[in-house]
């Protein structure tokens, strides 16, 4: 987990699936909001700058993984969340490129068969989509399911990273 900075900054990218609003820190990748999800007010009161030549580094790394270019991300991260979240969120980081797991499956990797719906919470407050795969996590039938983007958003990443392999 990155160390936290008292700036705050933002910034927006134009990709397939709208404008991504992104906002870090001197040191990590706070948060990605999807279209329609602003969801800043987390770090509202400490937004203080536009732009950072970090996020300049989170473009390039988000555009390239767009073009299929990109199959994992070399970014410092700082997810803030329950320690169950952040548990989540470091077992759905392990899923490769291009393949997807279940809750179900995230919950046995955890040690707790019956926690799928709780890993289905927190998977849905990932601050991080994309970079932290999500959408990459589907119901126990195979259907996509539960996705905080949106499941046409969820389709279209798991056919980007099926064309890309």
């Amino acid at each position: 987990m990155a160390k936290k900075s008292s700036i705050i900054y933002r910034s927006t990218l134009s990709t397939p699936i709208g404008a991504l609003r992104l906002i870090a820190d001197d040191h990590a990748l706070l948060k990605i909001n999807f279209p329609e999800r602003r969801n800043d007010h987390d770090f509202s009161a400490r937004l203080t700058a536009d732009d950072h030549l970090f996020l300049g580094r989170v473009k390039k790394q988000l555009n390239e993984y767009f073009q299929g270019n990109r199959q994992c991300f070399d970014l410092s991260l700082c997810p803030l969340g329950t320690t169950f979240q952040e548990e989540v969120w470091a077992c759905i980081q392990e899923i490769p490129y291009g393949e997807t797991r279940t809750y179900g499956e995230i919950a046995i990797a955890l040690g707790n068969v019956n926690k799928a719906r709780a890993v289905g919470g927190a998977a849905n407050k990932n601050p991080l989509p994309i970079v932290i795969p999500c959408h990459r996590v589907i119901g126990s039938s195979g259907r996509l399911t539960g996705f905080a983007g949106g499941l046409e958003i969820k389709k279209y990443l798991l056919d980007l990273e099926e064309k890309a392999r």
